[in-house]
């Protein structure tokens, strides 16, 4: 799947990114079996099963397909991350199929997927390597690289936009701040401050807040369990996938970027179903404000 002949080489800040992004970002997804109860999954001991094993069975077969056609995949992921950061970021202003919402859902939603890449590209393209083959990530940043152009008219549009609209300059503000630390960190750090201090924060509040208070403590067991789980499912998958006896950066780094990204790959597409296109819909952004 990925360059064998290209090593990637992380700083010390970079390796604490990934960290932040396994430890504090997955567990997000943690409260997902509340929101299907939420939305109106039944209860009882069958349906429950059902809706892991159906769950399960969508984050093994998005990482299957990973390892057959990598660069659609990662191209895939990179679009329904760039749909879903973006509906999350703008949720609690205005519903993200709002006629309104199109500007603000196109400047959030291209922070992770176009301005980090392509501000950063030297530093993106042996990590994108890792994942795809030296060649396909040269050819998907080269992609990303012409789309900065009408992001940035995009962002530009949104910035006066919000002259007109001041329920926007939160949103705007934080944005700009992330754009900034997405020129001046590198890549794995900026999406590392996203994700975690940005993104599962907001979405966990949002979530949590919908939750009625006697389904609280068995939605928090939950999630604790599940992001245990997917600890020690992390771990077996990084033993291995490297040789113990020979480990070193060549063997470590590849391994524990491809458990990241095609990890929040599976994991991405049925939260995101869920969160998105079921659990969105009941809620209006007074019921998810921040």
């Amino acid at each position: 799947m990925s360059d064998a002949s290209s090593v990637v080489y992380l700083s010390n800040a970079s390796y604490w990114a990934i960290a932040a992004v396994l430890l504090i970002g997955v567990p997000h997804g943690g409260l997902d079996a509340a929101v299907a109860r939420r939305v109106g999954w039944p209860a009882g001991l069958l349906p429950w099963t059902l809706f892991h094993l159906v769950y399960l069975g969508l984050a093994a077969a998005v990482a299957l397909l990973w390892w057959a056609y990598p660069l659609p995949s990662l191209a895939v992921f990179l679009l329904i991350s760039a749909l879903h950061f973006g509906s999350s970021d703008i949720r609690h202003i205005e519903s993200p199929l709002a006629r309104c919402a199109w500007l603000p859902l196109i400047a959030h939603g291209g922070l992770v997927v176009i301005a980090i890449p392509a501000l950063q590209g030297a530093a993106v393209e042996p990590l994108f390597a890792t994942l795809v083959g030296a060649d396909n990530s040269a050819w998907l940043l080269n992609q990303i690289d012409r789309l900065l152009l009408p992001w940035a008219i995009c962002l530009f549009g949104y910035c006066i936009y919000t002259l007109y609209q001041p329920r926007w300059r939160g949103p705007l503000f934080g944005l700009l701040l992330l754009v900034v630390a997405a020129w001046w960190l590198p890549p794995l750090v900026s999406f590392a401050l996203y994700f975690c201090l940005w993104h599962s924060r907001s979405h966990m509040l949002r979530i949590w807040r919908s939750i009625n208070a006697e389904q609280r403590p068995r939605s928090a067991w939950e999630a604790v369990i599940y992001s245990l789980l997917a600890y020690a499912a992390a771990a077996i998958y990084f033993i291995i996938q490297t040789d113990s006896d020979a480990a070193s950066v060549s063997t470590i780094t590849p391994a524990l970027l491809q458990l990241t990204f095609i990890g929040l790959a599976a994991l991405t597409v049925p939260h995101m179903l869920l969160v998105d296109f079921i659990h969105g819909q009941r809620d209006s952004p007074h019921d998810q404000h921040q």
